[in-house]
């Protein structure tokens, strides 16, 4: 299953609000989160389309140290989670987002940091992308981003193609 992926843009903020129920980690309803999300190059999301449906999305907002409560943080560190619906889980949906994404970010930010609570399925995954634990965390995983020429899934789609 093959989903399509897409920015997410300030006015999708709800799409933010609706993924933060199916997130790793779990978010409750928090405005730190999704207040004016996209608005700022803090932000940057994308979610994933598989047959009309919105099946997951993945996002991550840099925070001020006082707006997080993690001290691992600092101003060059976004924070990112992920959601996949129940449904579409277990087909690829999280790669294929994180895959984007992971290039998309290192565009803007110099490092990603989520928290794992402790699940090791998702942390085995996340790891496989170079996310690793920080020193003295048992939770919180960790990636610095390289800046490498991002290729999108459109790259080299000639739209006259579509004529022959």
């Amino acid at each position: 299953m093959t989903p399509t992926l897409y920015f997410l843009r300030s006015s999708e903020t709800k799409i933010v609000k609706d993924m933060m129920q199916y997130a790793h980690p779990p978010l409750q309803e928090n405005d730190i989160y999704s207040e004016f999300y996209g608005l700022s190059s803090k932000d940057l999301g994308l979610y994933a389309l598989v047959e009309n449906k919105i099946a997951g999305a993945i996002w991550c907002r840099k925070m001020c140290l006082e707006q997080n409560a993690s001290a691992f943080v600092d101003d060059k560190t976004a924070i990112m989670s992920i959601a996949v619906l129940p449904e579409f889980q277990n087909k690829g949906i999280a790669k294929a987002m994180l895959e984007q994404f992971l290039q998309e970010a290192a565009a803007s930010f110099d490092a990603l940091s989520i928290d794992s609570y402790e699940n090791e399925r998702y942390k085995n995954f996340l790891e496989e992308y170079g996310f690793s634990l920080i020193l003295n965390s048992t939770k919180i995983l960790y990636k610095e981003l390289k800046r490498e020429e991002i290729i999108r899934p459109t790259d080299g789609y000639d739209s006259r193609k579509w004529m022959d």
